[in-house]
């Protein structure tokens, strides 16, 4: 038969799961099997439909509790604040970045204290040196989460970004800056995945998103700050201004709890209820969003893991070593498409391109467009997905950086042949075209993922390896720079990232999963094989008719 059926049907505004074969086994009639699904066929109205990812992500159970008239979400406020403050050494690690940008031509001066000079060794460590610190700090952040707990690891993680900035303030030689480079790096590196997953720990899924993607607005607010401080005041007391943040991070944490999912790990559900209730407010009803953290703790059997053995066992699992391979590959791709180039050798470029704006007013302005577009990537963050941010950036940023490097060949071109650059405005377009697409998905979307895509009981550990493996990649692309600039040239460096960058585009289109809008336990159920697919998508609550063709099931 080649005839068509109508039926209607009512979609709730969550993303729909992908029908199931198991549940039509019984239908007889094989036109039929595909609307066997109570789903698709409801007895009842529009407005009673059970939605259980709504349910629990606004703390709901399976049981309703008879005293709750309250709201089904939390108190807004109080997980914003909570995700601020623990997010608050993230812009730390943005001045750490930005601080080699405004610190190496001031060290090349004639008049320098510590004189260095341009395309030296010394240039390349003090601008990498951070990143060799940073990977050390994820991996000891990622053990100190599971020991002590997500608060104590933030508190600890402000004490060597504090002594590094304390070291570079009041540097006599070049060592005391590697040192204190070092230390930065070594406090960046340990507070990236604690404020993260204690974000995703705290907040309700309808705000999980936008808070853990706070994080790279923190780095960007950093990078800012630096590159304005760089340019009117010298490298040292730039140094001794950064290192206020990492203490007043330290100081506010004591104010917040430990997050609950932690704590009922540690079979603390006490406590888990008390912190939980400071989290949401008193207006909101724990009770259930407790039933379900119970539930999913006892249905994965969550325990603290003690020996070397357990760790590894549960690491090799595939709900977390697919998430470590899928986020692993994207941060490869994402730190080689010339994001931190671009970052810790800003005024550099800007003098190299051609272009006529001054080096420092360009990477302050640069700082400003990097800042406005996280905040923007914040919002679309929860608006869009993460899969459509991440294949803005990588087309956008590999049509950028193969823009910027094809200008620069050219102006090598004009250069040698004493003729007048032409349209330097271009390359400053390049430049801001490519941090404006890298900061809506690539410096965004992977470190909020980072927060999600972990089960709970390797969270900490996965989340600090992912991190270390993610800071490496910075170490290796900004190290080797140089090199590649002397081999390749820069515009053949800058092409290079490029095409990196393009490819990676097929990469997140075949394997990067949506997970917006799911809740943490339906995304490890998902890379855990015992949940439908992450789907794409919103879906309206008009009835809508579907045309079913005999032998097709439903889209």
């Amino acid at each position: 038969m080649s005839g068509t059926r109508n039926y209607e049907t009512f979609e709730n505004s969550e993303p729909a799961a992908p029908l199931s074969a198991k549940k039509n086994c019984g239908a007889q009639d094989p036109e039929k099997t595909s609307l066997v699904d109570s789903a698709l066929l409801p007895k009842f109205q529009p407005s009673t439909l059970p939605n259980n990812d709504e349910k629990i992500a606004n703390g709901s159970g399976a049981h309703d509790d008879p005293e709750d008239a309250r709201p089904l979400r939390g108190s807004a406020v109080r997980q914003v604040l909570a995700s601020l403050v623990a997010q608050l050494g993230t812009i730390n690690t943005g001045m750490t970045f930005g601080f080699s940008a405004i610190a190496l031509p001031q060290l090349q001066e004639p008049n320098s204290t510590i004189p260095i000079t341009e395309g030296s060794t010394e240039e390349s460590w003090i601008a990498s040196m951070s990143s060799i610190g940073t990977p050390i700090g994820c991996l000891m952040s990622g053990y100190m989460m599971d020991m002590f707990g997500r608060k104590r690891s933030l508190i600890i993680t402000e004490i060597p970004a504090l002594l590094g900035w304390l070291l570079i303030a009041f540097a006599s030689d070049i060592r005391m800056i590697y040192a204190g480079r070092f230390f930065v790096g070594l406090g960046s590196g340990m507070v990236g995945a604690p404020a993260r997953v204690y974000t995703s720990e705290v907040t309700q899924p309808h705000l999980r998103g936008m808070l853990t993607a706070f994080s790279s607005v923190g780095v960007s607010t950093g990078v800012l700050i630096e590159y304005a401080l760089g340019s009117v005041l010298t490298w040292n007391i730039c140094a001794a201004i950064s290192g206020v943040l990492p203490l007043t991070a330290l100081l506010l944490m004591f104010l917040f709890p430990e997050t609950p999912s932690y704590l009922i790990s540690r079979s603390k559900p006490d406590q888990a209820k008390k912190a939980l209730q400071k989290f949401r407010g008193s207006t909101y009803n724990v009770n259930q969003e407790m039933e379900t953290l119970l539930e999913f703790s006892n249905k994965n059997n969550i325990k603290r893991l003690t020996g070397f053995r357990e760790i590894v066992c549960a690491l090799l699992k595939p709900n977390a070593l697919k998430p470590f391979a899928l986020l692993f590959l994207y941060f490869l791709i994402y730190q080689w498409s010339g994001t931190n180039v671009i970052t810790f050798y800003a005024v550099e470029i800007f003098k190299d391109s051609g272009a006529s704006m001054n080096k420092y007013l360009a990477a302050v302005i640069l700082g400003i467009v990097r800042l406005t577009s996280t905040i923007v990537a914040c919002v679309l963050c929860r608006k869009c997905g993460r899969r459509p941010l991440t294949m803005v950036s990588s087309i956008g940023c590999g049509l950028s950086m193969m823009g910027l490097g094809g200008y620069m060949w050219l102006k090598n071109h004009w250069v040698a042949n004493a003729m007048p650059l032409v349209a330097t405005w271009v390359p400053v377009a390049c430049i801001f075209s490519y941090t404006v697409t890298c900061t809506l998905g690539f410096l965004v979307i992977p470190w909020v993922m980072i927060g999600e895509v972990y089960p709970v009981q390797v969270r900490g550990i996965a989340g600090g390896l992912t991190t270390m493996a993610a800071h490496s990649f910075v170490f290796m692309v900004v190290k080797t720079y140089p090199f590649l600039a002397s081999v390749l040239t820069r515009h053949g460096t800058f092409i290079l990232y490029g095409c990196i960058s393009l490819f990676g585009t097929a990469y997140f289109y075949i394997c990067l999963p949506e997970t917006k809008g799911r809740t943490l336990q339906e995304i490890e159920d998902y890379f855990s094989g015992r949940g439908d697919a992450l789907v794409t998508g919103r879906i309206s609550n008009k009835p809508k008719v579907l045309e079913i063709k005999k032998g097709h099931i439903l889209p």
